[in-house]
């Protein structure tokens, strides 16, 4: 019942297919904010650590060239005088402070002689300690060519230090005097005075042109080969690199907690773009099961043969459906909307059908429906079987009536056909059970016509005697009366039987019924040679019914039950009828001593035409089972424990 889908414009599916395509464009750009933030935070990182190494290279040049100047100042001094003085002294041991990365300062002649130093030379140091004298006179010859001041190579010295020493030639009047030699620790230099913060962020090594790390300073691992820089250490030269490596940072907070907010934000605005999708999934699923729910339940109803009308609370017709419509020949529009009258309401009937409206809003309506007269738009009469139930919406509250209706009319016609024949049906059983019961009904009225004809003969032969006793001759019509009297009651009772008449409910005593009927019979009871006995119950309750009809059906079991007894020996030719009451209900119970019933004729004992008479047309227990049917009573049967069969008539009791 699914309507077809049309296929949607090119702007509908560009709209539907934006979400999608939106959210890949933001997790790019949040992924390329996160690695631009974190690039950016690595260049300024890099930027940081590239000034600060510029810083140490600057502060170090600043160092070794104030150094040089210092020596430079105090070397004519040194050189010239034999004696030197205090100033000079103090200024030398001022340079050798470990914070000037100075460990011995010395003065040498033209020739490469020392002449001093400060500390003083022991017997076993010699410049240039472990490469020996020829690279330290060549840096000093180097020094006196150029004229100004040259820096050696480092080299190892006694305990693992690493030593270079810077030659400050000394010239006086333009002529070379010598030259002042201080001893630099590449530890103290490098390593010793570098600042606290350095220290705290970077690792420092200084190699050599092997790649050998000959001095270092750590604390902690690196952060990685990636966040490094490396610059040649000149001076002092020879190869010599300096190389500087972060620590790991501190944790930065910010950029981490903004950082991982963008990554949670993210995260959050998937899921929630997720399950706003699976939601709005789930939503046009149920959406489209409505629809094909709708349409199925419309088609449902549009297929109905009964007719649907819904209703306020105030009786106004909110919505009919097409077996409606045609049933009563008007559109739904122009009956939705209408209040009472209707106009499919029967003029004639207008104030009856008011009254059931009336009831049914008042929440009168009964589960069996209820029979209404209606009229076509067409002018046709309708009969109709109307059935109302409250309707309730979906928060439980009452909003009207929802009735169906159905169109009886056939069915009404039928039943009428169907009653009629019936009653034709009854009537011929009765007259067929006359003729079985002519020549017994004749021989009981030969009885008392003859016994007339005597006393009539005996009259008038008294007459003809002079004398004639009065008393004899009202004893005689006293005699001829009473004959009389019986012919009457069995004539009546005939008539009474045997007459088409309309079925007719009235308040009956059973016991009277069932004395009759055992009157009507008790003739041909006698001719073949068959008793009733009875066993009514005192005070019996009233039922609602046809005696006629009643009447017929004892009649019936009566003379099945003698039909079943006529092979029976004289004793056992009884047929017994009793009457109890059993809650509700009255039970006739007719039994006889017959052969009984077996299961195959049990099975099909009340279908229409089954008998197993050789001469009965099957209709008797058939229209004994519909009277009862007919009053919402029941006919059944029982075995009989004398041996035969008991049949029950049950009828309800009249309420009182």
């Amino acid at each position: 019942m699914t309507p077809p889908q049309s296929a949607a414009p090119p702007s509908g599916r560009w709209a539907s297919a934006l979400p999608y395509l939106t959210l890949p464009l933001f997790l790019a750009i949040i992924a390329a904010l996160v690695w631009l933030t974190r690039v950016h935070d690595d260049d300024e990182q890099r930027a940081t650590l590239i000034n600060d190494v510029l810083w140490m290279e600057q502060n170090i040049q600043f160092k070794l060239d104030r150094n040089a100047a210092q020596l430079a100042q105090i070397g004519n001094e040194l050189l010239s005088a034999e004696r030197h003085r205090p100033q000079s002294i103090a200024a030398l041991r001022q340079l050798t402070r470990p914070e000037n990365g100075l460990v011995r300062v010395m003065w040498l002649d033209a020739r490469g002689n020392v002449r001093g130093a400060v500390p003083p030379v022991t017997d076993g140091e010699l410049i240039g300690e472990t490469t020996g004298a020829v690279p330290a006179e060549s840096t000093f010859r180097l020094a006196a060519a150029l004229g100004h001041h040259v820096y050696g190579p480092v080299y190892e010295v006694a305990g693992g230090g690493h030593h270079f020493e810077v030659h400050v030639p000394i010239y006086s009047d333009n002529a070379f005097i010598g030259a002042l030699v201080g001893v630099y620790s590449l530890q103290d230099l490098v390593i010793s005075e570098l600042p606290w913060w350095f220290a705290e962020r970077y690792r420092v090594s200084v190699r050599d042109s092997d790649g050998h790390e000959i001095v270092s300073k750590s604390k902690v691992a690196p952060l990685s080969d990636q966040l490094n820089y490396s610059m040649a250490f000149d001076p002092p030269g020879s190869g010599l690199t300096l190389n500087i490596t972060a620590y790991r940072p501190e944790t930065r907070w910010i950029p981490i907690l903004l950082i991982g907010s963008i990554v949670l934000l993210s995260g959050v605005l998937i899921w929630t773009f997720w399950q706003l999708r699976r939601q709005l999934g789930r939503r046009l699923s149920a959406e489209q099961a409505l629809r094909s729910e709708s349409l199925f339940r419309r088609a449902m109803e549009d297929s109905l043969l009964t007719g649907l009308r819904a209703r306020d609370l105030d009786g106004r017709i909110t919505y009919v459906n097409p077996a409606f419509c045609r049933m009563v020949g008007y559109s739904a529009g122009e009956l939705v909307g209408c209040t009472p009258p209707m106009p499919y309401w029967d003029p004639e009937f207008h104030e009856q059908t008011r009254e059931i409206h009336d009831r049914i809003l008042r929440g009168g309506s009964p589960t069996d429906g209820l029979e209404v007269r209606l009229r076509r738009k067409n002018g046709e009469r309708l009969d109709a079987l109307i059935f109302e139930a409250p309707l309730i919406d979906a928060a439980g509250k009452h909003t009207g009536w929802m009735g169906s209706m159905l169109d009886i009319t056939e069915q009404k016609r039928v039943q009428d056909l169907a009653r009629q024949q019936e009653e034709r049906l009854h009537a011929t059983s009765r007259l067929i059970t006359m003729g079985e019961m002519a020549s017994t009904l004749a021989h009981e009225l030969n009885q008392p016509l003859a016994a007339i004809a005597s006393y009539n003969s005996g009259c008038l032969n008294r007459l003809e005697q002079p004398a004639v006793d009065p008393a004899e001759l009202r004893e005689i019509h006293d005699k001829i009366g009473r004959q009389a009297r019986r012919a009457g009651d069995i004539i009546r009772r005939v008539h009474a039987f045997v007459r088409r008449s309309e079925p007719k409910r009235e308040s009956l005593d059973l016991n009277a019924v069932i004395t009759e009927a055992v009157g009507l019979i008790e003739a041909d009871t006698r001719k073949h040679g068959m008793r009733i006995t009875t066993e009514l119950a005192a005070q019996l309750p009233t039922v609602a019914a046809d005696p006629v009809m009643i009447e017929q059906v004892v009649v019936n079991l009566v003379r099945n039950g003698m039909d079943a007894m006529r092979d029976n020996p004289p004793s056992r030719r009884t047929v017994h009828i009793a009457t109890h009451v059993d809650g509700g209900m009255i039970e006739v119970r007719i039994a006889d001593k017959g052969k009984g019933i077996d299961p195959e004729t049990a099975r099909r004992l009340f279908e229409p035409f089954f008998t197993t008479k050789t001469e009965g047309m099957g209709m008797g227990l058939n229209i004994c089972r519909s009277i009862a049917e007919l009053h919402h009573g029941r006919l059944s049967f029982e075995p009989n424990p004398d041996g035969g069969t008991i049949f029950i008539l049950s009828l309800p009791v009249e309420p009182s």
